[in-house]
């Protein structure tokens, strides 16, 4: 079978998912022709997960976040995520999946700080000493935490998923992560998104699996 399932489990299931990707294969050919097969998969899963071709021209991939992933993952390095949604959406993983948005010393942090909770939360991930792979759907603010973190040597973010969404700072934060050392995922502009960051991880872990 496809590493693209789609969570499919049934022989209907799977019909519809390589339906669904013969569909999404044809609307985007042009923009993917030039990419690998893992960054193609990236691409097709956040296309699918989102219904909006437009993501393959939004999408752009570091030369060595593929591979940096999936040794990542091999090695059952942590994965950290910004908000429990994204948490929630990765399956099939046989490390530890992170978040610490509702952790007490995040929200303490956060109040004497003056600082978002998704800010300090990557805060106390680094403090506690996570090493490997970052997703954020949904805070621009944890995003420009982690870059400082791992300049000031604080963090050992080996890659980066980094899509979070909206109209203050996403843009602004996914523009810094692609000028940075640090393997990336980004999705250019305000689109982005926990879906988006969920297909991204996902797409990895089932080529892992096959």
């Amino acid at each position: 079978m496809s590493s693209y399932n789609m969570g499919a489990s049934t022989k209907p299931g799977y019909d519809i998912a390589n339906k669904s990707r013969e569909i999404i294969k044809s609307l985007i050919d042009d923009e993917t022709k030039d990419l690998t097969y893992e960054e193609k998969d990236i691409v097709e899963r956040v296309v699918h997960s989102t219904a909006d071709p437009e993501y393959a021209k939004l999408v752009k991939i570091s030369p060595t976040f593929v591979e940096t992933a999936l040794n990542c993952f091999d090695n059952k390095e942590d994965i950290l995520t910004d908000i429990n949604m994204v948490k929630s959406g990765i399956t099939r993983y046989d490390g530890e999946v992170m978040c610490y948005i509702r952790d007490e010393r995040a929200i303490k942090l956060a109040k004497k700080e003056e600082i978002t909770r998704s800010a300090a939360a990557m805060r106390i991930a680094a403090e506690d000493g996570f090493k490997g792979v970052v997703a954020i759907g949904n805070a621009p603010t944890a995003l420009f935490e982690v870059m400082r973190l791992v300049e000031e040597g604080q963090m050992d973010a080996r890659a980066v998923a980094g899509v979070p969404v909206g109209f203050v700072g996403a843009a602004d934060s996914k523009e810094a992560l692609s000028q940075t050392d640090i393997p990336y995922v980004i999705t250019t502009g305000p689109k982005g998104g926990t879906p988006i960051a969920v297909a991204i991880i996902n797409s990895l872990l089932n080529i892992r699996k096959k």
